[in-house]
């Protein structure tokens, strides 16, 4: 008995030792926590009951020259039912009226929203997807069906808001609009305006302190923000929407025509440099054309004939050779270390001058004149491509800008071919944008602008920023060489490679281009053509400059060159923009007077201020001026055909009778 006990006593105070040291844990747990620890879990729990939200800023729009919206940010909403928050009651009440309101909105059938809401009750289910992508007002005509009225949590309605962007004109001009996007925890991407100016566009958000109260829901802890929300900036782009929507239907017409791979087309204002349309289009494989890469900033390559403005402008300004200077094309192929550079045209063009060369884009003339000035200096004919800023990039405003590539005669790259290679557009690697700029100077009388696509930044009615003209070269070439090039320019579509363009309405100039691309890869099997035309109108005073480029061609027809293919688009974008853009309609001579007219409107008011009491004679006057006279007379006049008056109803002589009808025969 004694042993038992003992034993008993022994477990007793075992147990009492574990509780001690239980107790010490405890406490020291406790002591750890409190001071500690203590610091991480107070925060942790405030964390979880108060916490800062977002206030997301609203972000600026973006808007064309002419006003009209491009980009816009609009409120996008989901519904969602927590089908547990009702009581049963207040559920089987309002699923009946709630489906049939939600069939009316949203199209389906009220037995397909009533066995859905119903599946979700039974599943316990409370995030059920009601709809997505909802306006503000199905939003708030949604909000208020029954149940849904009663709120979170009597009627279990779930609203989640996100902000989505919207281009209001489609898909024109997309790809220079651009978009900003989340790639990853922290990151962001983008493409255009939308990236290049968005430290303007997106605003800076705001924060506010809330509370959690239940069932997620939070609360504001007070009426004023922690943060105030700062909104974005608006931007004012140089896009005429007009303009944009003719550019870009009528490379898509020619894109469509040639099956062409891909395209681009860029109108430029001479004298600022803002790019009133640009449009960059791609193929899909169903056949359809859609805004991809922006090829006219992006895309590097080489650009064929359009590049021999190069070596004319060169000429000249060394002196090396005149407009008037003769060239032989020796039968349409020269060649140079065994390679052969010929002409399009078969046999060549015999002897003719160097203008007529660059009219005619002979590629023996233009190489003959570039080799025989520049063999023995060739550094000196790639300083003035170098100077005319087209060995480097134009450093604009959207990221992805192409590299240009001019060789230069100390490189390891440089060959005998390399000379007159350059002269007719190969072995170089330009962008259009590169291309445009410079013959936008020989139209700016040798100023050279950068081009831009935004003009202000804007706070509703107050200008934050505006974007003004940068010039690149003051001065790319004497005011003599310029006038030179302007008639040559002129005359290549007056009677050279454009003349399928050339119109009496209304007056152009450029430069046709067709350069094989690909040639040197794959032993050939990859090449193909790329068809351009660059240039600017009207010729006398030149507002607009525009490039056109489009990529692989069909050849079926044997009809890929730049006049074909490119061309057309040109001289659709001048005839449009002359005829129907209202910023481009003026009444010119309107002060200017017309004897016949003149004439004309003395005899009607001459007879108009006799106080006449009998009808008069009318024949041979032009019928509205009869029609006019007689009404005022209070005849009621009616006529038929048109032209002057060959007859009249009641004779002339006869006494007035006020509301008489009297009828005229036109002729």
């Amino acid at each position: 008995m004694a042993v038992e006990e003992k034993y008993i006593s022994y477990r007793m105070y075992l147990v009492a030792f574990v509780i001690f040291l239980m107790a010490i844990a405890i406490a020291v747990k406790l002591t750890n926590i409190q001071w500690v620890e203590g610091e991480y879990y107070r925060s942790l729990a405030k964390e979880r009951t108060v916490r800062n939200f977002v206030i997301p800023a609203n972000k600026g729009n973006i808007y064309s020259s002419d006003g009209s919206l491009l980009a816009t940010s609009i409120p996008n909403y989901e519904i969602r039912f927590d089908a547990l928050a009702p009581k049963a009651e207040v559920f089987e009440k309002n699923i009946a009226a709630l489906s049939d309101s939600l069939a009316l909105v949203l199209g389906k059938s009220s037995n397909y929203f009533q066995n859905e809401l119903r599946r979700a009750r039974a599943t316990n289910n409370r995030y059920y997807l009601i709809s997505r992508n909802l306006s503000y007002t199905q939003y708030i005509q949604i909000k208020n069906f029954p149940l849904f009225k009663l709120g979170a949590y009597k009627g279990g309605i779930i609203v989640e808001q996100k902000t989505v962007r919207e281009h209001p004109i489609g898909k024109i001009a997309e790809r220079t609009i651009g978009y900003e996007r989340k790639v990853g925890e922290g990151t962001f991407d983008g493409k255009g305006i939308e990236w290049a100016y968005r430290d303007y566009l997106n605003g800076k958000d705001g924060k506010i302190l809330k509370q959690k109260i239940a069932k997620g829901q939070w609360k504001p802890i007070r009426d004023i923000n922690e943060v105030d929300p700062q909104d974005g900036y608006d931007v004012i782009s140089t896009i005429d929407v007009y303009i944009q929507d003719i550019a870009h239907h009528a490379l898509l017409k020619q894109l469509q025509e040639y099956e062409a791979d891909h395209g681009c087309v860029v109108v430029m204002e001479t004298k600022t440099g803002a790019v009133r349309a640009i449009s960059n289009l791609g193929r899909a494989q169903d056949g359809t054309y859609y805004e991809t890469t922006n090829y006219a900033v992006a895309e590097s390559h080489e650009p064929g004939s359009t590049f021999k403005l190069v070596d004319l402008m060169a000429l000249l300004e060394d002196k090396a050779a005149d407009t008037s200077s003769v060239y032989d094309s020796k039968g349409g192929e020269i060649r140079y270390s065994g390679k052969a550079v010929r002409d399009s045209h078969k046999g060549g063009y015999g002897k003719i001058s160097l203008a007529r060369g660059f009219e005619l884009s002979s590629n023996t003339v233009m190489v003959q004149a570039v080799y025989e000035a520049y063999k023995d200096n060739p550094s000196r004919f790639v300083n003035h491509i170098n100077a005319y800023g087209l060995n480097k990039k134009l450093n604009m405003d959207f990221k992805g800008e192409g590299t240009p590539y001019i060789p230069q005669p100390s490189s390891k790259r440089w060959s005998n071919i390399s000379l007159p290679w350059m002269a007719f557009g190969y072995g170089v690697s330009v962008t259009p944008m590169q291309t445009l700029a410079y013959y936008n100077a020989v139209a700016n009388n040798g100023v050279m602008v950068k081009p831009h696509f935004v003009s202000e930044i804007k706070e509703w009615n107050k200008t934050i920023k505006k974007i003004e003209t940068e010039v690149i070269n003051p001065k790319i070439c004497s005011q003599e060489t310029i006038l030179k090039l302007k008639e040559v320019l002129k005359n290549v579509v007056k009677k050279g490679t454009g003349s399928k363009l050339y119109t009496k309405e209304f007056s152009m100039a450029g430069k046709t281009g067709t350069a094989q691309v690909n040639y040197s890869k794959d032993g050939g099997a990859g090449k193909y053509y790329a068809s351009s035309f660059v240039g600017f109108f009207p010729v006398d005073e030149p507002k607009y400059s525009c490039i056109v480029v489009v990529h692989k061609p069909s050849t079926v027809n044997n009809n890929y060159y730049g006049a074909d293919v490119a061309g057309p688009v040109f001289k659709r974008i001048a005839q449009k923009i002359f005829t129907d853009v209202p910023s481009t309609n003026e009444i010119k001579n309107i002060n200017k007077k017309i004897p016949k007219q003149e004439q004309s409107y003395n005899t009607y008011f001459a007879t108009l201020q006799k106080q006449q009491t009998k009808i008069p004679n009318v024949k041979g006057m032009p019928g509205m001026d009869a029609v006019a006279l007689l009404e005022n007379l209070g005849l009621k006049v009616r006529a038929k055909g048109l032209g002057k008056v060959k007859s009249q109803s009641l004779q002339a002589g006869q006494t007035i009778v006020k509301n008489t009808a009297i009828m005229l025969e036109l002729m």
